[in-house]
């Protein structure tokens, strides 16, 4: 679903450079980090797709300068299974995943682009569905309703809601790469690097 090759994504807020996004997309994988600009937190992550695109297994590392966290989910059935590792702690989680098992890490722009992606070639101008999220920061997955709709006739602007009142604006290139997303708390995500595969 997504073009294969190197992304890199800047997060601005009002200007002030916040984070470095960079993510690989190749055969039926996906993998990268997000670096905080003062080096203090970093996520790294390693997803495998199915064929029709969606996530089927997810694996995160969270770093900071005062802990690390981990985890690993995956899609079985109608589920979203997976644990997550903290110090000495380890806590299992279950999700439903919804109709079309969309798949959600929060701040990451590729795994927005997946889900606006398949919306897309399902031909559909608007969809309402769940999505199991995975909060950057804890790591925990939660089962959240969701809603997407074009934003131009054009089908490259989009209005993504994670939630009552926010909303963010995602833009896609000719060639369908997701190039910025605005929230509208002040953030924006723009791509400034893509390498093909």
């Amino acid at each position: 679903m997504l073009a294969p090759g190197d992304y890199r994504y800047e997060i601005r807020r009002l200007g002030d450079l916040l984070a470095i996004e960079q993510m690989r997309v190749s055969a039926g994988a996906l993998n990268g980090t997000r670096q905080e600009a003062d080096g203090r937190i970093r996520l790294e992550v390693d997803a495998a797709l199915d064929p029709e695109g969606a996530v089927r297994r997810v694996s995160l590392r969270y770093s900071s300068s005062l802990f690390k966290r981990a985890a690993v989910y995956e899609a079985v059935e109608d589920n979203f299974r997976g644990s997550v590792s903290a110090l000495a702690g380890r806590n299992e989680i279950v999700i439903k995943l919804g109709r079309f098992r969309e798949v959600d890490v929060t701040g990451l722009n590729l795994f927005r682009a997946i889900i606006v992606a398949r919306v897309r070639a399902r031909g559909q101008p608007r969809w309402t569905g769940r999505v199991a999220v995975i909060d950057a920061n804890t790591l925990v997955a939660a089962s959240l309703k969701q809603t997407c709709r074009k934003g131009d006739e054009a089908g490259r602007l989009w209005i993504y809601e994670t939630r009552m009142g926010d909303t963010e604006e995602i833009e896609l290139d000719a060639a369908g790469r997701l190039v910025k997303r605005r929230d509208n708390r002040g953030a924006d995500a723009a791509l400034v690097e893509f390498r093909s595969a």
